[in-house]
């Protein structure tokens, strides 16, 4: 008889090429921000601990990811395009993780113009609290726009004009402006549009309405319309018009709270649209379940501003 030899077969496990993880959240925060002191905040580190893990990256990598420069920091094209393919994956690994969660939770960044922030989302938002007690809103109140390329906002809250455009923006509402005072300026109950001229008449920063909306009305020829070079923010506009200081065209969802306090009275049907409020979303935001839960909730208290008339 042969005598048989059993030979034990190895299997060879092939390891996948992984730098630390700690070091590759290090990089792909730094590299989204393009900051290692925003990436530090972000992870809850310092901004040590953010510079040691991506020197060690590099090091182990045997490549440069950024660049020093004298106002900050630059990738390099090694750096963006490793951060093209860690991005995604690390979306991909979020995502399927809030997939596995029943309730989403976590922390979803707004950024909002301050007029539709204080008087329109600051009072929705404890209904969202009520029924998503899992999911932080952080509302950011500013006239500028966050860069949602690098992550400093999940979404963005912008009104926009017909001659301006935000690629992938939605449309959240486009109420009509109308004229609107505190019950306590009005002399006497308004008999005609003319009437309107022995008020002051409120301008905001960026709009002309008032020889727009007269013309409209056809009563009041363009020469008798009051002209005034001060203006003032669209939100101080609506306080002073709500202390009794004068007349303000403004869209009608922004100033719905105070007309239902009775803090303001609508003072003609004669109303028009110059644009409306957009919700601008990051890249591949709407994969986080948190942020979809929120878009889906905002769009379902706002329809009834969307072509309202």
């Amino acid at each position: 008889m042969l005598d048989v030899k059993c030979v034990k077969i190895a299997h060879i496990v092939m390891k996948r090429q992984l730098p630390p993880l700690n070091a590759l959240r290090a990089f792909e925060a730094a590299g989204r921000h393009q900051s290692f002191s925003r990436a530090a905040e972000e992870l809850d580190v310092s901004h040590s601990s953010i510079s040691r893990h991506v020197r060690g990256l590099e090091d182990r990598m045997g490549v440069q990811l950024f660049r020093d420069l004298p106002r900050g920091l630059e990738l390099s094209e090694y750096g963006a395009a490793y951060l093209a393919q860690v991005s995604p994956a690390f979306d991909a690994i979020a995502s399927a993780t809030e997939n596995l969660v029943e309730f989403p939770q976590g922390t979803v960044w707004v950024n909002s113009e301050t007029l539709f922030a204080t008087k329109l989302l600051v009072p929705l938002l404890k209904n969202f609290s009520a029924l998503q007690p899992e999911i932080e809103i952080r509302l950011e109140a500013s006239r500028h726009l966050a860069n949602l390329a690098r992550y400093e906002a999940d979404l963005a809250i912008r009104f926009v004009r017909p001659e301006n455009h935000y690629p992938g923006s939605e449309l959240i509402s486009d109420a009509p402006l109308h004229p609107y005072a505190a019950p306590s300026l009005l002399r006497a109950p308004l008999t005609s549009t003319r009437d309107m001229l022995s008020y002051p008449l409120l301008r905001d920063r960026t709009s002309g309405t008032w020889d727009v909306w007269f013309a409209l009305t056809g009563e009041v020829a363009p020469e008798e319309v009051p002209q005034s070079t001060w203006r003032m923010s669209s939100a101080l506009a609506v306080e002073a018009a709500i202390s009794g200081q004068g007349i303000l065209l403004v869209s009608d969802e922004v100033v719905a709270g105070e007309v239902a306090a009775g803090r303001l009275v609508r003072l003609s049907e004669v109303g028009f649209r110059e644009g409306g409020y957009h919700l601008v979303l990051g890249e591949s935001v709407l994969r986080r379940k948190a942020v979809r839960v929120f878009r889906d909730w905002l769009m379902a208290e706002t329809a009834q501003w969307r072509d309202a008339g």
